[in-house]
């Protein structure tokens, strides 16, 4: 090189034209950019030196602006197109005489940097560029499309992400929601690294964490403030695939031919619906049969026959199998078939002819069911009857409606002889927790009603029945049991104060319920011998045990062996398990947040347990609501003791609560 001649450098990855000024020691020139600052430069960080000298730094600006206006990239593909064909390699100069018909060191220039520029067509290979074959320009011109695709939607994404945060309605694409669905796993599983997730959290400037996941998605709207963290994060499935659904409106529009083709009809007989006025899925029914003088009547349990619209291994079978149950939330119901058929042709509807599988009982004068049969039938469902009506007629014993007393007594006297059995009666406060489509959080306690317990001695009933024919058939159905408990010495018991401190410390000893092929006892019922029956279209495994019997009234195979029947129980024991889960959780987050709005409620509470009574740790009952709770003390109290509290905190993201002790201050004027 010599003084005077213009070169090309980088600093930092960035092209600088430089002027040479002068030699620096045996090898190195001090060069000049256009800003007139001095730079020392070994020869080897010379990127291109253009031909001629005499330049200046004054000159490199004009320089700059000519060359410009050639470098127009698509220029390349015409040279391309030309040298391909012969394979011939190219270098600057050549390039600026085939582009521009003149090698100016300008347009020399302009050449170097499309060259140099160029991840398309050429390739270098020592001083020469080589032109690329056709197929891996065509192969790179597609990725290059796909990841300025990207890119275009990448920055769109972000502009409705601000619109959304806005409060401007968006409509998101495709490629919208697997970015959201990565916001969404990392927010679910924070400790499931997302590189997607925490790579668009980062360029909307936010941290890379689960909570500014969980914040984004309830911000834009996307997620609600109340979103169920603990269903998404589940196996269980919200929606239904779109086969079921085709599946359900045919049943509803041209139902299958009835398998059991010779059902008694009862429609003759009167049939009582008992559930909560929200009830939807209706699902068991009761009657009394009067026969002659002298003859006792006989109580008709009649279940709700999905297996009328259902066979085994069909789409809406291994639907509900996939479920296991239906999932009950403070939100609504999450059905275990579609709510179409669920909620109509499946239930039994007032006024409507439904097919049923009836139980119908003798009972001695004991209260044991001395004589049973069952019977696929066609009932016609007389009333439809709330809890709270059926304990209106009770207490005002409607003579219009003999019936209802008659279950009502023979209920008692099942209750009796379950007692004489065995049974353990645990009565603990349970409440019922709803949310309102304003998000209205109510919390009720559930009665324990006589028309409660009605219904719930006729369900056992049928389980009672139902596990005598299958255990007397060698009928293979899910028999539910529970080991007999070790329970404390009545003594230990009479210690403690009555009601639910007393029933807490009982529920504490009573084993896990058992679920398997063999008959067992059940402890807690008093039974030797239970299935469950009675929620066909809500539990899994009552439909199993329908499957079953019907296909020995007609005289036909079993649909399950037993080695089937223990697999599927297990599979769907498991599903069943999840789902409590999810609502145990989804109820507390509720009560939590109920709590978290009242929080300048004082509520009154009852000391039911320790947890850990060397750290003052224990359980206590919000009596009003039924909510069991944890709450460290920070006096001595005993079991059973009433105390006034008021919530402190209340976090149900955080599943956090703390409570503080309103203390009475005439009795602290007393105590000092």
């Amino acid at each position: 090189m010599e003084k005077g001649t213009l070169i090309e450098f980088r600093v930092n990855g960035k092209r600088r034209l430089a002027v040479t000024d002068r030699p620096e020691g045996k090898k190195d020139w001090i060069v000049v950019d256009e800003s007139g600052h001095p730079h020392k430069l070994k020869p080897q960080k010379v990127e291109y030196q253009i031909n001629g000298n005499g330049y200046t730094a004054k000159d490199i600006p004009s320089f700059v602006k000519e060359v410009e206006q050639y470098l127009d990239p698509s220029s390349l593909e015409i040279a391309w197109e030309l040298l391909v064909e012969k394979g011939e390699t190219v270098n600057p100069a050549e390039l600026a005489a085939l582009l521009f018909s003149e090698d100016s060191p300008q347009l020399c220039y302009a050449a170097y940097i499309l060259l140099t520029e160029d991840k398309i067509y050429f390739k270098k290979k020592g001083d020469l560029y080589e032109p690329r074959p056709e197929s891996q320009v065509q192969e790179i011109k597609h990725q290059l499309e796909v990841e300025e695709q990207r890119k275009r939607e990448k920055e769109e994404f972000s502009s409705r992400i601000e619109q959304a945060i806005a409060g401007e309605k968006v409509k998101w694409s495709e490629s919208d929601r697997l970015r959201l669905e990565a916001i969404e796993k990392l927010a679910l599983f924070p400790e499931e690294k997302s590189h997607l997730a925490e790579e668009i959290l980062q360029s909307l400037g936010r941290t890379q964490t689960g909570q500014a996941a969980l914040e984004l998605l309830v911000g834009i709207g996307w997620w609600t403030e109340h979103e169920n963290l603990f269903l998404r994060r589940s196996s269980y499935p919200v929606n239904f695939p779109k086969k079921v659904l085709e599946v359900a409106q045919s049943c509803l529009e041209s139902p299958p031919e009835d398998e059991y083709v010779n059902r008694l009809d009862l429609t003759h007989l009167k049939v009582y619906t008992i559930d909560d006025e929200s009830t939807e899925e209706i699902d068991d029914g009761l009657s009394i049969e009067f026969r002659g003088e002298g003859e006792s009547p006989r109580v008709w349990i009649h279940i709700a026959d999905p297996t009328r619209l259902v066979t085994p291994g069909d789409e809406l079978d291994l639907e509900a199998r996939r479920r296991s149950t239906s999932l009950y939330l403070p939100t609504g119901m999450i059905s275990m078939f579609p709510p179409e058929l669920a909620t109509g042709p499946m239930s039994l509807v007032q006024g409507q002819i439904c097919s049923a599988l009836s139980f119908v009982v003798v009972l001695d004068e004991t209260g044991a069911a001395k004589d049973y049969s069952i019977h696929p039938t066609l009932i016609k469902p007389t009333y439809r009857l709330t809890y709270d009506d059926v304990d209106e007629m009770l207490a005002m014993g409607i003579k219009a409606e003999p019936e209802i007393e008659i279950l009502g007594n023979y209920a008692a006297l099942r209750q009796k002889w379950r007692k004489n059995q065995g049974s353990i009666n645990i009565q603990m406060p349970e409440p019922s927790i709803k949310v309102k489509a304003n998000d209205e959080v109510v919390i009720e306690l559930l009665d324990n009603s006589q028309s409660r317990q009605l219904v719930a001695e006729m369900m056992i009933l049928a389980g009672e029945v139902a596990g005598r024919y299958c255990k007397e058939n060698n009928v293979t159905v899910p028999f539910r049991g529970q080991p007999q408990p070790e329970l404390p010495p009545e003594e230990e018991l009479l210690l403690l104060p009555p009601g639910p401190v007393r029933y807490c410390a009982l529920r504490r000893c009573m084993p896990k319920s058992e679920i398997g092929t063999t008959p067992i006892r059940h402890a807690s019922l008093g039974l030797d011998i239970y299935t469950q029956v009675t929620s066909p279209i809500r539990r899994y495994t009552d439909l199993l045990t329908h499957f079953q019997i019907k296909a020995h009234l007609r005289g036909t195979p079993l649909p399950f062996s037993q080695v089937e029947m223990q697999e599927i129980i297990y599979s769907v024991t498991t599903t069943a398990q999840e789902a409590s889960l999810v609502e145990r959780q989804t109820n507390r987050y509720w009560s939590l947040e109920y709590l978290r709005r009242n929080a300048e409620q004082v509520w009154q509470v009852q000391v039911l347990r320790w947890l850990r009574e060397d750290e003052n740790l224990g359980l206590i009952l919000l009596e009003e609501l039924g909510l069991e709770l944890p709450h460290r003390f920070e006096r001595s109290v005993s079991l059973g003791d009433r105390l006034e509290m008021q919530v402190s905190r209340a976090d149900p993201h955080r599943d956090e609560i703390r409570f503080r002790e309103m203390i009475n201050p005439q009795a602290e004027m007393t105590a000092s």
